[in-house]
């Protein structure tokens, strides 16, 4: 008789699956193709959870109740393949925890800003009064969150705001959030999802299976997303931000920009001064009219979403700013996985840069980055086991091409090349698994190299 899940993978996601699945009562394993960490191991003994690590017993899954996949595991992998062809449900761990959880939830997705939006979601529920948990791709496992609110003396949170991946959303079935907030979409992940069509697709279904009574906010200025809404279709009550105000009426139209000071919440009206937000730049004005609206949906009152925009502090790893040294400013902004993160961390810059970037490429296109780093960039500091398409894109857009196998000596060489004024700014455009375990490493490394000079 089938009675056990197997969790396939025993990163964060599959961590967190095997604690729902004991809060629940259910017999589960964790299968892992790899080596597990010491770590991992110790935390999974401690539950109680079997461990396979180093390969897959195919026995064991096809006779699995239930396989709860974790998002780095394509569909195509062997594992997946044997528990389909034997009838066994195959989910992801995003699909499996929205099952078990009663409240609303916000979920946020896009190429870019999706971190930042959903914590400044959050921040602006929990300043309005609202029991809200924040989990997901953010960094902690929405299933293992669910199973730790459920231990509290009141339950779970009344809503959740949940950061969803294309890799998260592709394995979903039945997930329909009460609101959706899908910022923008730009080439990602190609060599997963195979194109760009296909990599919008996944993402869209944070809102395909919405009904009327749920919203979707989206940015009415990206063309990758324009073209994604043109082929697809929702149920929800659509809602969208963008900078320009409208030449004609335009029904869905929630938030824009007044002039270059002000923007404004319609429905009702609502204005706030720029300088009023923590969070500057272009880009993060769509993402804070995107939180704003999603905040005004869920009955946040103006005052406290004014506050709430005010005294927000961004992510670790999301344009932070790590010191000063001799008048010289280290930035980290090691979650810019990708191309379209690094443009909006270049056109940031408003002081001489040198630039690190590098690590795995995912099919980039750099192109699109050659005048912002001729304008702004003197320096590239290459950090990745192969730089080939790094130096041969920006070999006439920079004064000095240098390469560097650690994100501390990156640190310290960009501060031996910089002049008084200079901001050094990790932001790789690529991923980081040729040198370290993810992006948050890269960037707790790169801190510790600057704040040792």
């Amino acid at each position: 008789m089938r009675d056990t899940v197997t969790i396939l993978g025993a990163g964060e996601s599959g961590e967190g699956a095997a604690k729902l699945c004991l809060s629940l009562g259910m017999s589960c394993r964790v299968s892992d193709a790899g080596q597990v960490s010491a770590e991992r191991k110790a935390t999974l003994a401690s539950l109680g959870v079997d461990l396979e690590e180093g390969g897959h017993d195919r026995s064991l899954i096809e006779a699995a109740a239930l396989v709860v996949k974790s998002p780095g595991i394509p569909a195509t992998a062997a594992p997946v393949q044997w528990a389909q062809s034997a009838g066994v449900e195959v989910i992801g761990e995003l699909e499996f925890a929205s099952r078990h959880t009663e409240a609303r939830i916000a979920a946020v997705t896009g190429t870019n800003g999706k971190t930042t939006t959903t914590a400044l979601l959050h921040h602006l529920l929990r300043t309005g009064g609202v029991d809200a948990g924040c989990a997901g791709n953010i960094g902690t496992s929405f299933a293992g969150a669910i199973a730790e609110a459920q231990q509290r003396p009141e339950g779970d949170h009344d809503i959740w705001v949940v950061e969803a991946s294309s890799f998260q959303l592709e394995d979903t079935t039945d997930f329909s959030p009460h609101i959706a907030i899908l910022l923008n979409i730009t080439p990602d992940h190609l060599d997963r999802h195979g194109d760009v069509e296909a990599y919008g697709d996944a993402k869209w279904n944070v809102t395909a299976r919405q009904t009327e009574a749920d919203h979707l906010i989206v940015c009415g200025d990206d063309p990758g997303l324009s073209a994604l809404r043109s082929r697809q279709s929702t149920r929800a009550q659509q809602h969208t931000v963008q900078l320009t105000p409208p030449t004609e009426h335009t029904p869905e139209l929630a938030a824009h920009s007044i002039d270059q000071q002000r923007f404004t919440f319609l429905n009702p009206p609502f204005n706030m001064s720029m300088q009023e937000l923590a969070l500057q730049g272009k880009h993060n004005l769509y993402n804070s009219m995107a939180a704003g609206v999603a905040a005004r949906i869920l009955e946040i009152n103006d005052a406290d979403i004014r506050a709430g925009f005010t005294h927000f502090r961004n992510m670790e790893h999301r344009l932070e700013h790590v010191c000063d040294v001799n008048n010289i400013s280290f930035i980290n902004d090691s979650k810019a996985t990708n191309v379209n993160a690094a443009w909006y961390a270049l056109d940031s810059m408003t002081s001489p840069t040198i630039w690190i970037a590098g690590g795995v490429d995912k099919g980039n296109d750099y192109t699109s980055l050659i005048p912002l780093v001729g304008d702004k960039v003197h320096t590239l500091i290459c950090l990745g086991k192969d730089n080939t398409k790094l130096k041969q894109t920006f070999a006439t857009a920079v004064t000095r091409i240098l390469e560097v196998e650690s994100a501390e000596e990156a640190a310290l060489l960009g501060y031996n090349v910089a002049l008084p004024g200079d901001t050094i700014l990790l932001s790789p455009a690529c991923a980081s698994f040729d040198l370290f375990s993810s992006y948050e490493e890269r960037g707790h490394r790169f801190k510790a190299g600057a704040r040792s000079i």
